[in-house]
């Protein structure tokens, strides 16, 4: 018993060391030799205050690309193919014109100059205000602001870097705003491992931008700073008149701004390749003790459930299954209790089930007197009803199926990033796996439907095949479709492409859904239904008035709290990565997965528990209630997104507010039908289990 308890204890602990989810940067090193060159590559402004992105090329106060530098197979101007993840994220990666030689220091280099109209100026006014920072990639590695920790002992990365200041002078008077026309860049290297190494070639292993603004007078011939060093006024954004250089309030005043970058490599000689992405994940190793904290409280909750369950399947379901035996019932017909002595029970269970015969005594109407009806209440006045296909079953099925192929895709996308094939490295990994994933699980998403949907006894199988393949799919390309719509108007690249929404409609229609008709199709005619131990009655029993607690809408919120504190705490890290940090950085999954695994067993429970207090009001109608009670933890999901809207972000604009509600609600509820389909299934196993599986041998 104890070298059990030991090698039980020694597999948790193992599985617990998996929460510092090491990373996989991936198949192959990059090494430069010095003297060649480094393509940078720029990508999209973002904001903490809008949840729309824009291309960094198309922005009206940056260069034109001149297409005139040739980096390897890059060329300037050219745009990088992208993956689906990449895509939906807002990403548009075009190779720019700065040029970085390995090993060449440039203190300043003119890039180029560039006139801006009183309408971009306008624009860029209001990036500005709205703190939007921009992404640069080098050898994939985002340019970064570098910070200290609190205690200085540490440096680390926060992506990308602003495009300008606000300035206020007073109070009183409006803000002015200055525009990052100069940049510099210091690429840190590390000797390259092996024998790349020992030929001289380096690897990159930081990236380092800082911006700054420097007005556009006082330049030499070639549109350098006299002094780059000592500057002491930046380059305000407002028109000005092409002849004199001073403000102009005429609609065709322009500004023309001068850009240029300085350049600086660095050993680095702590810091080698595997570990370049450490740098960007300092901030959250110092909350480890906050994700300890959130699984502590996570076993907790979950090992109170745990003891409840323990106590409903130990204690009341065997004691009730032992009060029957014991109570002498002989061929379907009760014994007094002057008699309960005189005959063994076993033979009467040899032929029936024990609730079969509960079921005939109850259809005889042969029980004699209130004292020997005492023990046949609750969950077992229900059994000839709890098995009744439930009413809309066919909409049931189908949110099943679509339940068990998200669980498939998280399950995936979990594992995989908590052994790092999955990282930040693979910059839109999460969502194009995570898509190849769900589309793959139309079989199984077929498969469990047809069962559920026959179970019911539903004939059409054809066509809860198709509702399954379109409906939850159909939704969300409908929502996101409508919302795009919002974000094409505002020149966003966010907007997802017309060939790419064409792209998502063919996936959907021509591989899942054949995909799921197969998987359909299997389990239809060769999975069949599942047999139920016990056949449902011809007339529906009534049932009686319900107690507050057990009304729909009270036990969904009191069942869905308890899900909700075990995640509330990592709930709120993904939450700061997806909307205050917006790099999507977040690579804590071997926390998550823990927090997930406790989650699972959370709502299993408590629809078990919530399933059988249902069933002892004697309310049958457990189908359903089973699937919204597994759910129900996304209302309060919501609630703290609705939440942490008013009190955490700061995001501005309609149609940045509605994308953020949108697809929040569309987080949710996705959330609810995976989660609602795990409280199905917990809860469809609990009562196949206690009405067929106790037999008396």
């Amino acid at each position: 018993m104890h070298a059990d308890v030991r090698r039980t204890a020694a597999v948790f602990c193992s599985f617990l060391a998996l929460t510092q989810a090491f990373y996989i940067p991936g198949i192959s090193i990059k090494t430069y030799k010095d003297g060649e060159t480094i393509p940078l590559f720029v990508n999209k402004l973002y904001s903490d205050h809008s949840e729309l992105s824009y291309a960094y090329s198309e922005l009206p106060f940056v260069c034109p690309i001149s297409g005139r530098n040739k980096v390897g197979r890059f060329t300037s101007g050219a745009s990088l193919s992208l993956n689906l993840g990449e895509v939906l994220r807002g990403d548009r990666i075009t190779v720019s014109d700065y040029e970085l030689v390995m090993g060449n220091d440039e203190e300043a280099r003119y890039l180029c100059s560039h006139t801006v109209d009183r309408a971009g100026l306008k624009r860029t006014r209001e990036l500005i205000r709205d703190g939007y920072v921009a992404e640069w990639i080098v050898d994939n590695l985002p340019g970064a602001t570098s910070f200290q920790t609190t205690d200085k002992s540490r440096k680390y990365y926060a992506a990308g870097f602003k495009i300008g200041e606000e300035v206020r002078d007073s109070p009183l008077e409006p803000p002015r705003y200055f525009l990052n026309n100069h940049v510099t860049l210091v690429i840190r290297y590390h000797r390259a491992p092996g024998r790349d190494g020992d030929q001289g070639k380096k690897v990159i292993v930081g990236f380092e931008v800082f911006p700054k603004s420097i007005e556009a007078g006082n330049r030499t011939e070639d549109g350098l700073p006299t002094d780059i060093q000592n500057v002491s006024n930046g380059l305000e954004v407002i028109p000005r008149s092409n002849s004199t250089g001073k403000v102009d309030d005429t609609d065709d005043a322009t500004l023309t701004i001068p850009y240029t970058y300085s350049v600086y490599f660095r050993e680095d000689e702590r810091l080698e390749w595997k570990n370049r992405w450490d740098m960007y994940f300092v901030a959250q190793d110092d909350s480890s003790n906050i994700h300890w904290l959130a699984i502590i409280n996570s076993l907790v909750i979950s090992g109170l459930l745990t003891i409840v369950v323990a106590v409903i399947f130990g204690r009341t379901i065997r004691g009730d299954i032992k009060l029957y035996m014991e109570s002498g019932l002989d061929e379907g017909k009760p014994r007094t209790k002057k008699s309960r002595g005189t005959r063994s029970p076993k033979k009467s269970f040899e032929k029936n089930g024990l609730l079969d015969q509960v079921g005939d005594l109850e259809g005889e109407g042969e029980l004699s007197s209130d004292e020997e009806l005492e023990d046949i209440t609750g969950w077992k006045l229900v059994h000839g009803d709890v098995f009744r296909s439930p009413p809309y079953g066919g909409l049931l099925a189908p949110l099943v199926g679509s339940g068990t192929q998200l669980l498939f895709m998280a399950a995936g996308l979990l594992i995989l990033s908590t052994f790092g094939i999955l990282n930040p490295s693979f910059r839109g990994g999460y969502v194009s796996v995570g898509m190849g994933l769900f589309v793959l699980a139309g079989l199984f998403s077929g498969y469990f439907s047809s069962r559920v949907y026959k179970t019911f006894g539903g004939q059409l199988w054809q066509k809860n095949v198709f509702v399954t393949a379109t409906l939850v799919p159909g939704l969300v390309f409908t929502s996101v479709f409508i919302l795009n719509l919002f974000v094409w108007a505002q020149a966003s690249s966010t907007a997802l492409p017309f060939g790419t929404l064409l792209g998502l409609v063919a996936l959907w229609l021509l591989v899942q859904l054949p995909l799921v008709y197969i998987g359909g199709r299997y389990g239809y005619v060769k999975g069949g239904a599942w047999t139920h131990p016990i056949k449902a009655n011809v007339i529906p029993r009534q049932i009686p008035a319900q107690s507050w607690y057990m009304k729909s809408f009270q036990a969904i919120l009191l069942a869905g709290f308890i899900p909700f504190a075990v995640i509330f705490i990592e709930l709120m890290f993904v939450f700061k990565s997806l909307w205050q940090d917006k790099s999507g950085y977040y690579y804590m999954f071997g926390f998550l997965a823990v927090v997930s695994v406790i989650l699972v067993l959370t709502v299993i429970e408590v629809t078990i528990v919530a399933t059988y207090v249902q069933l002892c009001s004697e309310n049958y109608h457990w189908w359903w209630q089973s699937f919204i009670v597994g759910g129900s933890s996304s209302i309060w999901i919501f609630g703290y997104v609705v939440w942490y809207y008013f009190t955490k972000l700061h995001i501005s604009g309609f149609v940045s507010s509605l994308l953020f509600f949108c697809y929040g609600f569309l987080a949710c509820g996705v959330y609810a039908l995976l989660t609602g389909t795990i409280g199905f299934l917990a809860a469809y196993a609990f009562v196949r289990r206690i009405y067929g599986a106790i037999k008396v041998d």
